[in-house]
């Protein structure tokens, strides 16, 4: 039997790479002789350098550079060479990332996207003619600018002072727009699954913004000035207010297609590049899952990509999961089956104790296993298992 665990993070959690290990391993306990591959994968967001990293194996190599939070603090945030070093692959959510701050109202006005530019900086300063920048999971709502003020473009504030490179929120008080940066041919590509406009009731303000902390009046405020900000990238012969993504975290995909990045969705993007739709080609079972399986999981993120190939390869798909919480009149989604890890439930710092959930994630991958080898046992003329 052929077998592909090609599992999701289960954030804060355990990685894609060790959750995918620890249902390898019950995969083995319950069937020693099957054919085992684990395929690490994300869809982007938190966790794509890793699995990229995972996919490469000795070609990749990390790097770590001190850069600062959204709040300007200092962070250290790593980010994948691939390619010899020619492209890098950097998370928007290792340091501005939602996990790191305190969300609150006093958040939005003082969150920027500065350690993303810097980020971005390090890895040009390395040698990468391609970086890869994957969106999700930030805490800012800036428009991008203060990742280009990162790079180098100059931007001044409302009273006409020039916007410094890190520091609050520099969409809050935006004023213009005077040069966009030159990254000198660098290629950039922009990962995200999100299609919302900059600005508008779909737009960045409207539907992340209070995730972020923000309360109405300064969700208002803030679609407002991301209106001023895509006019002002317009006038400078750059359109993008409107185009797929460019709402996405913040409207860091604003600032990025401003500057000639091409939009990828980022699990097509990752499945690519570990090779996923060659490893479910001819296997049995797959198992997928993330932390919580619900009715958004159908819509794009990575178990219902990896649920795709694998029943386009004639698998079964069973998705595992943290918690489970979908509709009485669609329990399985685009799944054939759909399990909670958990045996009972447990208080939240159990569920998210990675040596805990490894365990029961191994053995509700094992009874799978089990169940899957039982149904392909020949049945002998009189109905009896042979």
């Amino acid at each position: 039997m052929r077998v592909v665990v090609a599992v999701d993070a289960f954030k804060g959690c355990l990685s894609s790479a060790s959750a995918g290990e620890a249902a390898a391993a019950g995969v083995r306990a319950a069937a020693p002789d099957a054919q085992v591959r684990v395929v690490p994968v994300a869809d982007g967001g938190e966790g794509t350098v890793d699995a990229l990293l995972a996919g490469a194996g000795a070609e990749g190599v990390r790097a770590v550079a001190r850069v600062v939070d959204a709040v300007g603090r200092p962070v250290d945030a790593g980010f994948a060479l691939l390619d010899g070093g020619a492209t890098a692959v950097v998370e928007a959510a290792s340091c501005v990332g939602l996990d790191q701050v305190d969300v609150g109202p006093d958040l939005p006005p003082r969150a920027g996207s500065a350690g993303l530019g810097l980020l971005v900086r390090h890895a040009v300063d390395r040698g990468a003619r391609r970086v890869v920048v994957t969106l999700g999971g930030t805490a800012c709502t800036d428009g991008g600018i203060g990742l280009l003020v990162a790079l180098g473009a100059r931007v001044r504030d409302d009273a006409g002072t020039a916007v410094a490179e890190s520091g609050a929120n520099p969409l809050w008080r935006f004023g213009t727009l005077d040069a966009l940066p030159d990254l000198g041919g660098v290629d950039l590509v922009v990962l995200t699954d999100v299609d919302s406009p900059l600005h508008g009731r779909a737009g960045a303000a409207h539907v992340f913004g209070p995730q972020k902390g923000a309360t109405p009046e300064q969700v208002a405020h803030l679609d407002d000035r991301l209106a001023a900000w895509g006019a002002a990238l317009a006038a400078h012969g750059r359109p993008v207010a409107d185009r797929p993504g460019a709402g996405a975290a913040g409207g860091l995909g604003a600032a990025l297609l401003a500057l000639g990045a091409r939009r990828e969705a980022g699990f097509g993007y990752v499945a690519r590049a570990v090779g996923l739709a060659d490893a479910v080609a001819g296997a049995d079972l797959v198992l997928t899952g993330e932390g919580r399986v619900d009715a958004q999981t159908a819509r794009g993120k990575t178990p219902a990509g990896v649920a795709a190939l694998g029943r386009a390869a004639g698998a079964v798909v069973v998705a595992l999961a943290g918690a489970v919480d979908l509709a009485a009149d669609d329990p399985t989604g685009p799944f054939d089956a759909v399990l909670p890890v958990h045996p009972r439930p447990l208080p939240l710092a159990d569920a998210l104790d990675p040596a805990t959930t490894a365990a029961h994630l191994s053995a509700t991958a094992a009874q799978v296993t089990h169940l899957v080898v039982a149904a392909r046992r020949p049945v002998a003329p009189g109905g009896a298992p042979q």
